[in-house]
């Protein structure tokens, strides 16, 4: 017995010699700009993007076909036809779903409230309007909050459900297709998306299925990284400088002349911290595709490098070649006699990451602490380096401070999306009981006084 969302029927149908080269049309306008820059075949997707993607971005195609009237074709539209030729054989479920599919829109929508296998709410973002309530089953058991997808909301028998194409949109693919809907739809160098109407934005279809499939092409080819740097703007690569100490030489001579040095804070018997002379800003983000790490000590200087002792050896870790050359020269100069010619290990943030096992959690890292002191303990990281952020300059909001930004309507808007990203990337954590993924950010909506527009 065929399920009530069955289009086996309708697609049967589509092989009629008449459809077929309309549909050939269609799939051009979806897949044809990717294909020919790519020299591919749409066949060769699978390999690149996986099976389930390459159906799904068919079943997109498709979704949109049924939208389209066809002047030179008697039928005009195919699922018209359909139902008027064989809806007799299908149920009323599949009835209702196929006229909710003919007149459908795809849209840009953000997610909140979500019920695992059960429900969540959707907010346009293209068209705006009230939050809307949809029946779903399976996209639930992935989906996490504010996460942002492309679909069709269609109405079947007095409930929202998402129809087959639904595919989840990253910040760079949202700005992308936002730009070409702003040059679409908007005047001349518009910054501001404007009023689209339905039927517009039903004949746009095509470019959710390119925003989504240029984004992924790059970054299944590895081109989406973003440059990691530290505060002087060095990208991030991690050096290892390993100084033996001399015939003769004590580790505590070593350590009388580190605990000279200006800048050098010791943190135990073996450990010390490289310091800045005096805290400063960030350095300005120049783009979105790069992002900034560093550490900074509770007194808000930040740490540019860790000097430890081990054995018969003085070890410097920096995060840049920059850092390693002015440290290096800061402990030959101090150390003098005591120490010999260095030598450096050098791995990239990729190289680091591959050595790290992969079942490795935030927990795991402190074992004999209970797991709810270690949260409690993590927890207590986070706001006092989200405590910083909100007076830091942020890329997404222009490098503004987030309170800067909240000060003015348009920027009260961008500080939400900054949290909304936030917490989005929170829960995607890849264990949920990790208290990584478990932090709350509500403190910071309040702190920054835009609750309001947590919707």
């Amino acid at each position: 017995m065929p399920t009530s969302h069955d289009l086996n029927g309708l697609m049967k149908f589509l092989t009629r010699d008449e459809w077929r080269p309309c549909f050939e049309e269609v799939l051009d306008d979806h897949f044809g700009p990717v294909l020919d820059t790519g020299d591919m075949e749409f066949d060769d997707l699978a390999g690149i993007i996986g099976e389930h993607w390459a159906i799904t971005l068919w079943g997109c195609a498709f979704e949109d076909f049924l939208t389209r009237d066809f002047e030179d074709i008697k039928g005009i539209n195919i699922a018209d036809e359909y139902l008027r030729r064989r809806g007799w054989k299908e149920p009323a479920q599949s009835r209702a779903y196929i006229k909710a599919l003919r007149a459908s829109v795809m849209s840009l929508y953000e997610v909140s409230e979500v019920i695992p296998g059960q429900s969540l709410m959707a907010r346009d973002l293209i068209r705006g309007g009230d939050l809307i309530p949809v029946s779903e089953g399976t996209a639930t058991r992935t989906l996490k909050q504010w996460d942002r997808i492309a679909a069709r909301i269609v109405p079947v028998l007095g409930k929202n459900i998402f129809a087959g194409g639904l595919l989840p949109f990253t910040q760079k693919a949202t700005g992308s297709l936002l730009d070409g809907l702003r040059q679409v739809f908007g005047r001349k160098n518009a910054k501001k998306l404007p009023v689209i109407k339905d039927e517009e934005l039903q004949a746009a279809a095509s470019m959710f299925t390119l925003s989504w499939l240029f984004d992924t092409l790059e970054r299944a080819a590895g081109a989406e990284r973003p440059m990691i740097t530290n505060a002087e703007g060095d990208e991030i690569v991690f050096h290892d400088t390993r100084f033996p100490l001399t015939v003769g030489t004590t580790q505590k001579d070593v350590a009388a002349r580190l605990n000279a040095l200006p800048g050098v804070s010791q943190e135990n018997a073996k450990f010390w911290n490289w310091l800045e002379d005096k805290p400063k800003g960030r350095g300005k983000v120049k783009s979105t595709a790069v992002r900034s790490l560093d550490t900074r000590m509770d007194n808000g200087l930040r740490v540019l490098g860790n000097i430890e002792l081990k054995a018969r050896v003085l070890h410097l870790s920096t995060n840049s070649a920059a850092r390693a050359k002015e440290g290096s020269a800061m402990l030959q100069q101090a150390l003098g006699a005591l120490i010999g010619t260095p030598l450096t290990q050098i791995r990239t943030v990729e190289q680091m990451m591959a050595e790290r096992p992969v079942k490795q959690t935030t927990r795991s890292a402190t074992p004999d602490l209970p797991p709810e002191i270690v949260a409690k303990l993590i927890h207590e990281h986070l706001d006092r380096h989200y405590r910083e952020t909100l007076d830091q300059p942020v890329g997404m909001l222009g490098n503004k401070t987030p309170r800067q930004a909240a000060k003015t309507p348009k920027g009260r808007e961008k500080a939400a999306e900054w949290l909304k990203y936030l917490e989005n990337q929170s829960t995607a954590w890849p264990d949920p009981a990790d208290p990584m993924a478990g932090y709350d950010f509500s403190w910071m909506w309040e702190e920054l006084d835009i609750l309001n527009l947590r919707q």
